[in-house]
């Protein structure tokens, strides 16, 4: 497959660019609004060309793009990218609001292309077996979960996430929206309600560096997250108690593939053998496998909305310190 890269960033340079070569694809060119950067980054990427203009890019014979550009331009560049028939691997959070989210699926599926959102954490083993244990109901009924995805943003990253609401700014649009992803993946289910609160710790500049949120789902479960960029000495990880046993997992919440698993029953813990994947490799091959007529992706463009929901619904409830539900408007889960 011939791929271009929309947006000269960093989690294309150390992640997804690696991906699609070690899933058989071609990097053809890459676009950035800076061409200086672009005809730089194509360089030490190996990218064949650096264009100046999407239409430059387009009209190299590509089969799909990567967009990783700020969030409130790919609306505009997937609209552009479909209407030319290409497919599309699109990095979250899909876009700064859910009706600009909405217009891209619907020109996706006008178009008949495939769409996918990076959620790379469902693709982790850790969390496969977690979903595993789940589904094989080793837990019982499952009555808590615990989200610890608190971290310090490194200081290349920092930017315009820490000040720029128009582009998306702010931990809960980037990271609340994996963890909802990720909860959705183990259990099966998105919550119907939440409850947040938000932080300014010293590094958002007009926006949150920080939030703690209760979720609500329909089968009973509730959830505590917390999110935060300000973190440097903090341990990720996720917790599933049920009525039979606990899953404990550290480290996982992590672009790389570490982390251990553990169940617990009454006392006794036993460490679980997780597989070890690149989790970019995994997501770029079930999203090359769809275009090849295979299983649909996992994490498509409704995925990527109801991810996105669930934070818009934090931003609300942390405004207004009120339980929120969460508005999925046409892709409310079954």
């Amino acid at each position: 497959m011939r791929w271009g890269l929309i947006g000269a960033s960093t989690i294309a340079r150390e992640w997804v660019a690696p991906a699609i070569v070690a899933n058989d694809g071609e990097l053809v060119g890459v676009y950035s609004s800076y061409p200086a950067r672009g005809r730089a980054y194509a360089e030490q990427v190996g990218i064949e060309r650096a264009v100046e203009t999407l239409s430059e890019l387009f009209d190299l014979g590509l089969d799909a793009v990567y967009i990783s550009t700020t969030n409130e331009l790919h609306r505009e560049q997937l609209e552009e990218a479909v209407a030319r028939g290409l497919h599309v691997f699109c990095e979250k959070p899909l876009a700064t609001s859910l009706a600009d989210a909405d217009c891209m699926i619907r020109a996706a599926q006008r178009a008949d292309v495939v769409m996918a959102t990076n959620h790379h954490l469902r693709h982790a083993g850790s969390h496969r077996r977690m979903r595993d244990e789940v589904a094989a109901g080793t837990l019982g009924k499952l009555i808590t979960a615990r989200v610890f995805h608190a971290v310090y943003l490194p200081e290349h990253l920092q930017g315009w996430r820490l000040n720029n609401p128009g582009a998306g700014a702010g931990v809960v649009l980037d990271i609340t929206v994996h963890n909802a992803d990720t909860l959705a993946f183990l259990l099966g289910e998105y919550p119907t309600h939440v409850m947040a609160q938000t932080q300014n710790a010293g590094m958002g500049q007009g926006v949150e560096d920080g939030c703690m949120g209760i979720w609500r789902f329909a089968s009973g479960v509730q959830a505590y997250t917390h999110e935060a960029f300000t973190m440097p000495h903090a341990h990720t990880g996720l917790e599933l108690h049920g009525s039979l046993a606990s899953l404990y997992a550290d480290n996982v919440m992590t672009q790389q593939p570490v982390g251990t698993v553990s169940r617990h029953v009454l006392g006794e813990r036993s460490v679980l053998t997780c597989e070890s994947n690149n989790l970019y490799e995994r997501g770029v091959a079930a999203f090359v496998a769809a275009i090849r007529g295979g299983p649909a992706v996992e994490c498509d463009g409704i995925a990527g909305y109801r991810s996105m929901a669930v934070a818009v619904a934090t931003l609300e409830s942390a405004r207004t310190g009120c339980e929120v539900a969460v508005d999925y408007g046409p892709y409310r889960p079954d």
